[in-house]
Parts: C-alpha cells; sequence; structure tokens
C-alpha cells in the first residue's frame, strides 16, 4: 500500500504527508509543495501541472515531463507531476477547467 493511499479526499493531513516524503522523497516533497499550491488542473481530457518552467500533461504515470520522459520511463519510475495529480486525484484537491487541454494547445500553437 502507497502512502497516497492513506489521502482522503478535502485534505491532506501532517502524517499523510510524512509519509509521502519517507516513500518518495524530493518528488513527494514537491508534489505536495505543488498540490498546496494549487497547481494541478483537470481538464476535460487531462490533468495539467504548472511545475518549475513549464506546463505537463499528466495521464496516469506518464508525464511531458523531461525527467519522465528520458529517465523514469525506462526504469518504471514516476516524477513529481504525477504524483502530484495522484494526490490532487485523491483528496480533490485541484482547479477544475471546463474545456479540452488538447484545444489549448492548438491555441497557443496554432492560432485555431
Amino acid at each position: 500500500m502507497s502512502a497516497i493511499d492513506l489521502l482522503t479526499p478535502g485534505k491532506i493531513d501532517g502524517d499523510v504527508v510524512s509519509a509521502i516524503i519517507q516513500e518518495y522523497g524530493t518528488r513527494g516533497k514537491n508534489a505536495v509543495e505543488l498540490v498546496l499550491a494549487g497547481k494541478v488542473k483537470k481538464y476535460r481530457d487531462f490533468f495539467v501541472v504548472q511545475g518549475r518552467k513549464d506546463q505537463y500533461v499528466v495521464e496516469g504515470d506518464f508525464c511531458t515531463c523531461r525527467d519522465y520522459l528520458y529517465r523514469l520511463a525506462k526504469q518504471d519510475g514516476v516524477c513529481y507531476h504525477s504524483l502530484a495529480v495522484k494526490i490532487a486525484s485523491a483528496t480533490g484537491q485541484y482547479e477544475e477547467v471546463d474545456a479540452w487541454y488538447s484545444d489549448t494547445i492548438l491555441q497557443r500553437e496554432y492560432g485555431q
């Protein structure tokens, strides 16, 4: 059982945060900080996390960040953006956006 399984809707308990950090180290700490800072959004099609340098699309354990794409995917690892989505999903602490993120990408890239 993962420490994330101990989370309950509506709050992030200090003891559970300690367990997450113990289990995932710095990635766990960074994930909790993202959730508490309100940087996790749930679009109709994807979760999107605002990281330090960019926004990252997260679906399950997959993330578009470089850490996941170039290192963790090969090791079946999980980045802190994906952990943030798991925490946000378990607690309900995310911003819901009534739009398709794929439309946002098209608008940004092609002005459509």
